[in-house]
């Protein structure tokens, strides 16, 4: 029971700290705290129509084999299904909300989302090691936060500006998430991979936050 309660602690804490953080990012003008965790919670049960996805799709990949298996698996079955469903709950529930009157809005709406869908990911391993929690809460939380927090960017900028925005923003998060996913499931030097990966991504979430927030302080947005 000790066991299962640090795993289900380590599970959510990664997904908690960093929506904390990237909601206190901005102080120029914060969104309600209430309609950032409605997304989180929303993101979390998200991954139910995703994992129906995932299983139906699944189906087809395993007509594959080798490296076209891999990246199939990696880029269609988990990143395009999985950013797929996080861009659906924003565009459904929050896109058109008055609330909604940032740049950074984006950021932080898809980011909270996002976490809320890994953080059910990592409870589905919370039964087994708390070494496989904690690798996840170091690699794979932070992944969901970089991919879908780059597509928030591009989401946040299509309500002020013209031009394939959204689609722009899309792609970049499936990107990120399928070459994630591909260096894992390849195994191997591969895998390795992911850290560089995990650390350009981050430096550019990190980059394109600046952006957003001095975008809506100079547009008056704050």
């Amino acid at each position: 029971m000790t066991l299962l309660l640090i795993n289900l602690f380590l599970a959510v804490i990664p997904a908690f700290l960093l929506v904390r953080y990237f909601y206190r990012q901005d102080r120029q003008k914060p969104e309600p705290r209430t309609l950032v965790w409605k997304l989180f919670i929303l993101g979390f049960f998200a991954v139910l129509p995703a994992l129906f996805l995932e299983i139906f799709i699944g189906g087809f990949t395993l007509l594959t084999t080798g490296v076209i298996r891999n990246l199939a698996d990696a880029f269609i079955q988990a990143a395009l299904v999985e950013e797929g469903i996080k861009l659906a709950v924003i565009m459904l529930f929050v896109y058109r909300r008055r609330e909604f009157d940032e740049v950074y809005d984006g950021i932080v709406y898809t980011i909270a989302a996002s976490l809320g869908f890994a953080c059910f990911e990592n409870l589905m391993y919370s039964f087994g090691s708390p070494a496989t929690i904690l690798i996840r809460g170091f690699t794979a939380v932070p992944l969901h936060a970089i991919a879908s927090g780059i597509m928030g960017y591009y989401i946040g900028r299509s309500r002020y500006y013209p031009g394939h925005l959204i689609l722009r923003g899309f792609t970049l998060a499936v990107l990120i998430h399928g070459l994630y996913d591909f260096f894992l499931f390849t195994g191997g030097a591969l895998s390795f991979l992911v850290f560089p990966l995990l650390y350009l991504g981050g430096r550019r979430l990190l980059q394109l936050v600046r952006i957003a927030l001095a975008e809506d302080r100079m547009a008056g947005r704050s």
